[in-house]
């Protein structure tokens, strides 16, 4: 049995309980992976503010791959220190922001910065607090995407009458050049730059740790996990996850409300214990 010395896993629908909160089962299996020597890193789309919040509530002080693997955080200190960030081209991302608007009028967008949100008035008026967790009153609002001088790690498009996975068969199906389109099942589509995925970030973590992708446990429920769960040497995935994904899986956990990160966890340690016995 190759041993597992990363455990990579997405938070929404895959760590988090669908309330939104870590079950006090998962924080103590996480920190006793870490105790054990398993590097626990988190893997999601969500943003450096959001994903901090979430580690303020179960004392995570690993790393984390945010916006779908454009930005690097360290926790270590409970403050997301960002290690590294991809950013899509100025060009590119006026180029794919057209090109979508001709493809689906009436889309609005959305750019996201490794510590900035810029919105067009049409997007800010379509979102509440859950979508990015941050109030809409508190996004910038410009007329004008991408913004001179604030570097941008991913787009973020969304439509009132087309549902975002409709969006995001269009979009990926349409061949838009400089950038990675993704879905995390929000009610918005994601774009990062050409080659930017959450297993591209992991793979760059790995090579500081010295840690091979057959080493690493990847856990994942949506479109955005397929890179991650194809990458990593076992792919991992909750009962609740879409149908496509699951069929990726290795292994199949019991669903997020059922704490099956956690369940795997906690069987990963006893069996790595007693196979150094």
């Amino acid at each position: 049995m190759t041993r597992i010395r990363m455990f990579a896993t997405d938070l929404d629908g895959t760590l988090l309980r669908s309330d939104g909160t870590i079950s006090p089962r998962t924080a103590a299996a996480m920190a006793a992976a870490r105790e054990a020597g398993v590097e626990v890193v988190w893997a999601t789309a969500r943003a450096r503010h959001s994903v901090r919040a979430l580690a303020a509530t179960c004392g995570f002080r690993g790393k984390a791959v945010c916006a779908n693997g454009a930005v690097i955080v360290d926790l270590a200190t409970g403050e997301p220190e960002i290690v590294e960030t991809v950013t899509i081209d100025a060009d590119h991302a006026r180029t794919a922001m057209a090109h979508l608007r001709e493809l689906v009028p009436g889309v609005a967008f959305a750019n996201v910065g490794a510590t900035e949100f810029v919105a067009e008035a049409e997007y800010v008026a379509m979102c509440d607090f859950t979508d990015h967790h941050r109030h809409p009153h508190d996004m910038t609002v410009s007329t004008v995407l991408p913004v001179a001088n604030h570097p941008l790690v991913k787009i973020v498009a969304r439509h009132a009458d087309v549902p975002s996975a409709d969006l995001f068969t269009l979009v990926s199906g349409a061949g838009i050049a400089g950038v990675e389109v993704t879905h995390s099942g929000a009610p918005y589509v994601e774009m990062a730059a050409a080659g930017v995925s959450k297993a591209s970030a992991l793979e760059r973590v790995c090579q500081r740790l010295g840690i091979d992708a057959t080493e690493v446990a990847a856990a994942g429920d949506a479109f955005n996990d397929v890179a991650m769960l194809t990458w990593a040497g076992t792919a991992v995935v909750p009962a609740n996850a879409r149908p496509e994904v699951r069929a990726l899986a290795a292994l199949v956990i019991p669903a997020n409300d059922e704490d099956g990160v956690a369940q795997y966890l906690e069987q990963l340690i006893a069996e790595q214990a007693a196979s150094r016995t």
